[in-house]
C-alpha cells in the first residue's frame, strides 16, 4: 500500500472514531473507555504492523500530544476526560504527521461551535465576558479550575467537545484529500 494510500485509511479510521465518540458525547454527556482504548491501542497496533517499530513510536508520540493539549484544559476545569481520552486516541490513529491540523482544526470547529451555541442560547455577551474572567483568573491562578466557570457549574453552557473533535478529524481528512 502507498504512504498517501495508508496516510487517507489512518485519517478515515480515526475520523470514524471521532464520530462514534461525540454520537455518544451528544446522546450521554460522556465519551466511554470502550471507544477511547481501543482506538488508542488501534492506532499503535496499525502504525506497528504496517511500519514497525518507528512507526509505532509516532503514533505513540501522536496519542501523547494530542492528549498532552487537551490535558491542559481538562486540569483547568473546562473539558471531560472522555475529550482528553478521544483526542488521544484520535490522534495515536491519524498519526504523527496529521497532529498539528488535528489540534488546529477541532480548536476551530470547537470555537465556532461554541461561538454558535452561545448565539443559539442568547448569552453571547456573557460568554464573552467569561472568556475575559477565565484568561484572569488562569493568569493569575494557573490551572486552578475557575470556582464557578467549570464543568460542575451546571449553570455554564456545554458543548459536547467530541462534534468539535469529529469535525476537527473529518476536516484533516478533507484537507488531506484535496
Amino acid at each position: 500500500m502507498s504512504p498517501l494510500a495508508l496516510d487517507f485509511a489512518y485519517l478515515v479510521i480515526a475520523a470514524s472514531f471521532a464520530a462514534a465518540g461525540s454520537v455518544f458525547d451528544v446522546r450521554t454527556r460522556r465519551i466511554p473507555n470502550f471507544i477511547t482504548l481501543p482506538g488508542f491501542v488501534l492506532g499503535l497496533l496499525l502504525h506497528q504492523a504496517l511500519g514497525g517499530w518507528r512507526q509505532l513510536l509516532s503514533a505513540l508520540a501522536a496519542g501523547l500530544i494530542c492528549g498532552a493539549v487537551f490535558l491542559v484544559f481538562y486540569l483547568a476545569g473546562g473539558m471531560g476526560a472522555g475529550d482528553v481520552k478521544l483526542m488521544m486516541a484520535i490522534g495515536s490513529i491519524a498519526g504523527l504527521p496529521h497532529v498539528a491540523y488535528l489540534l488546529a482544526l477541532t480548536a476551530i470547529a470547537g470555537g465556532l461551535m461554541a461561538v454558535g451555541l452561545a448565539l443559539v442560547r442568547g448569552r453571547l455577551q456573557q460568554t464573552i465576558m467569561n472568556v475575559g474572567e477565565l484568561a484572569a483568573h488562569h493568569r493569575h491562578q494557573g490551572l486552578q479550575p475557575h470556582p464557578d466557570l467549570n464543568l460542575g457549574n451546571a449553570q455554564t453552557l456545554r458543548l459536547p467537545y467530541g462534534l468539535a473533535i469529529a469535525a476537527g478529524s473529518i476536516l484533516t481528512l478533507y484537507f488531506h484529500v484535496v
